[in-house]
């Protein structure tokens, strides 16, 4: 006599990614790319606090948050573009070619504020445009076409200006149809009498506009898969060089819209204005997490990252010490962030596997 034995109708246990299983918070926490900066932020205003007696007061976050609104509404576009992989060494100059062409339109040429302002966002668009179209058509390093126009922005603003004014500077700006209605929207106070910066409000609306496009939105996956494979990404389907050439536009808006408040607040634009300060940008994004090899970075970090900045600045000032101080503080900011992202970011992978 045989016995049959029925087969069993039970599914076989679901396996699960023991990789995906082991993530917990503090996992996350680690993976997160700011976490370096607000660390940082946080012993630099603990620093400052103790050895700066008006550091912390509402008038003295006013100033140092005034540094870093300005600085920070580049390092936040800056920061996306490195994260899909390339640099812009000309933003720092573009700042004041925009406040240059503006004040020039609106004295010289005499057409109103706003119009200057509306031209000179073109204008930034369309430079921007040629410098991700070379960076496409060419192949070269984004390093090598951006620093070229930095020195073509360089000569036309230092030779222009003179040319058309006779000094290196452009002012008059007050006596500028609509320049009082610009003025409040770019370059006004508020909260007497600690009078706080309009500045910092367009610096925290840009980096919440720059966090949910990277964290929400399509394009924000195509900006970190250009940044990480962009031939991975293009086999995907992503539109690799509108990509790059979008960054590439949106940073040179972002020096238009810093150069207009600036020349707003002044009422007078010098012409070697904005050069050096790519540098900052590039500090403030990598001290915010970015990598210099791309795909990996935020917007918050970045805005931590010029807030470090503008605190180091000012606190620098209010402590008493010679300001010469502030390039080794942000040398030290650099190499520190690239060391504590480091490590930081080998955690978060040795704690994956």
């Amino acid at each position: 006599m045989s016995t049959t034995l029925e087969p069993t109708s039970e599914p076989p246990p679901t396996s699960v990614d023991e990789r995906l299983a082991r993530v917990g918070f503090v996992t996350k926490l680690l993976q997160r790319p700011e976490l370096g900066a607000m660390l940082g932020a946080a012993v630099v205003l603990i620093f400052f606090a103790v050895t700066a007696d008006k550091f912390i007061t509402l008038s003295g976050i006013a100033r140092w948050t005034d540094v870093a609104s300005t600085l920070g509404i580049m390092a936040v576009a800056v920061a996306l573009l490195m994260i899909g992989g390339e640099f812009d060494l000309s933003a720092g100059v573009m700042t004041g070619s925009c406040g240059l062409l503006m004040g020039i339109l609106s004295t010289e040429v005499g057409m109103s504020i706003w119009l200057a302002i509306l031209l000179t966002f073109v204008f930034a668009a369309g430079v921007g445009f040629l410098n991700g179209y070379m960076v496409i058509r060419t192949g070269l390093p984004s390093f090598i076409i951006t620093l070229a126009t930095f020195f073509v922005l360089r000569g036309v603003n230092l030779g222009g200006t003179k040319a058309i004014t006779d000094t290196v500077r452009v002012g008059g700006l007050r006596d500028a149809s609509g320049f009082d209605s610009a003025q409040r929207i770019f370059a006004s106070d508020f909260w007497e009498p600690h009078n706080y910066r309009i500045s910092v409000i367009w610096w925290i609306a840009i980096t919440a506009l720059a966090t949910w496009v990277l964290s929400r939105t399509r394009v924000g996956n195509w900006i970190f898969g250009v940044g990480g494979d962009k031939v991975a990404a293009r086999n995907v389907g992503v539109p690799v060089s509108k990509v790059k050439i979008g960054l590439f536009m949106m940073t040179s808006m972002a020096a238009a819209l810093v150069g207009i408040m600036v020349a707003l607040r002044l009422g007078s634009v010098q012409a070697g204005q904005g050069i050096g300060e790519e540098f900052n940008y590039i500090i403030a994004a990598v001290a915010g997490g970015c990598l210099l090899t791309g795909g990996f970075g935020s917007a918050i970090g970045a805005a931590m990252g010029a807030l470090i900045i503008g605190m180091t600045f000012i606190g620098i000032q209010f402590s008493g010490w010679n300001t010469d101080w502030r390039f080794l503080f942000l040398g030290v900011i650099l190499l520190a962030a690239v060391l504590v992202n480091t490590y930081v970011r080998h955690r978060a992978e040795g704690a994956r596997r």
